[in-house]
């Protein structure tokens, strides 16, 4: 693949991250403070007491994530590898010239795992029934980050044979690794699309009038106020896969 191309599919990821990610830019996080008035005005004109849930985000995308948990572990071996090279060349155990290529290697062979696991969730999505609603976008998403898996397999195919120019590898490495970058956050955006699905079907089926979620909005929580639905939510998420 050329740079040109290369940069061509980065470009076509950043667009359909920020087209997927739009609506919870427009929406926002609100402060603390503005919440708590808010809460405060619409119980005054209710009369009673609203019925408020919260959400652990992070826990909730667990659901994802353990759907591709053996490639996700073929990827943590493989880090591993690379600590364990480094041990040894800081041991001296290793010159410089065979750490210098085994860890061109390795490291490619990591970043090929990473981008695998990614474009294995996306592939699980667009098969999920419960994904029908954004499968249009997954599969264009998909159909541009081909490229990107091709040069990948390219890029730890010369790692393999012996890298002859440094500074090319390098570059093409570092193009890669934004590149993966950018799938990473489309699928985390995903994955947040239907997290919020599923808060609001929540919701609706247990009388919440409010679901927050936790991170960078919760910091404090009156448990008799305040009721954790994660794991309802996490329930509702498996369904969709």
């Amino acid at each position: 693949m050329s740079r040109n191309t290369l940069i061509v599919a980065l470009i076509a990821l950043v667009v359909g991250v920020v087209a997927l990610a739009l609506p919870f830019v427009l929406a926002g996080e609100k402060g603390t403070k503005a919440l708590e008035s808010r809460l405060a005005a619409l119980e005054s004109k209710a009369g009673a007491t609203l019925k408020i849930g919260y959400v652990d985000a992070e826990s909730a995308f667990t659901v994802f994530t353990d759907v591709v948990k053996d490639l996700r572990q073929k990827a943590q071996d493989k880090a591993n590898e690379i600590v364990q090279l480094q041990q040894q060349f800081v041991a001296n155990s290793v010159s410089k010239q065979d750490f210098e290529s085994r860890n061109n290697v390795l490291q490619a062979e990591l970043l090929q795992a990473q981008l695998t696991i990614d474009a294995s969730t996306i592939d699980k999505m667009i098969g999920a029934p419960g994904f029908s609603d954004i499968r249009a976008q997954l599969q264009q998403i998909r159909e541009q980050a081909q490229p990107i898996i091709d040069e990948m397999r390219s890029l730890v195919s010369t790692a393999r044979v012996g890298v002859v120019n440094a500074t090319d590898f390098q570059n093409r490495y570092t193009s890669l690794k934004n590149a993966f970058g950018q799938l990473d956050q489309l699928l985390t955006q995903a994955a947040l699309v239907k997290i919020e699905q599923a808060s609001q079907k929540v919701a609706l089926q247990n009388g919440f009038d409010l679901v927050l979620q936790k991170k960078n909005v919760v910091i404090y929580q009156n448990t008799a106020r305040l009721t954790d639905v994660t794991d309802l939510v996490k329930r509702e998420l498996a369904s969709y896969l």
